[in-house]
């Protein structure tokens, strides 16, 4: 995969992050509403940094989806913190292949974000994975 290709898969994941993260902070109870908001803007900072970046590897940014089908229903709080713990597992796995396909200050970044879902996904779920961004992959 090259490096053009993971930026866009990044892109992609981080738009749905953004997407979902909407969805969690309309069920989410409001002693994590405030972490929910941080994440919202964290994955919002990142897409907006991917944009540049795939302009800067000579491509087209992706656009969102006008919207983007969950893995499950969210009617509450605890699916809200189910939902926001597998956004971040998938962000994670498509920056574990940015990190691979990227060199220099791209990877650099790349692994930055990678270790950041890891640190939210694990705050999420109360757990942690051992290889995070690979997870899914098992």
């Amino acid at each position: 995969m090259s490096a053009l290709d993971a930026a866009q898969a990044a892109l992609a994941a981080e738009h749905a992050a953004v997407y979902g993260y909407g969805v969690v902070g309309g069920r989410i109870g409001t002693e994590r509403r405030a972490e929910a908001t941080s994440a919202y803007e964290a994955h919002r900072a990142r897409r907006d940094g991917l944009r540049r970046t795939v302009r800067d590897l000579g491509g087209e940014p992706a656009a969102a989806a006008a919207g983007y089908e969950l893995p499950f229903p969210v009617p509450d709080t605890a699916a809200a913190v189910r939902l926001a713990a597998v956004l971040e597992d998938r962000v994670a796995a498509v920056y574990s292949d940015l990190v691979r396909a990227a060199e220099g200050p791209l990877r650099r970044d790349a692994a930055a974000a990678l270790r950041e879902a890891a640190v939210r996904a694990v705050r999420w779920r109360g757990t942690d994975v051992t290889f995070p961004g690979l997870a899914e992959r098992v």
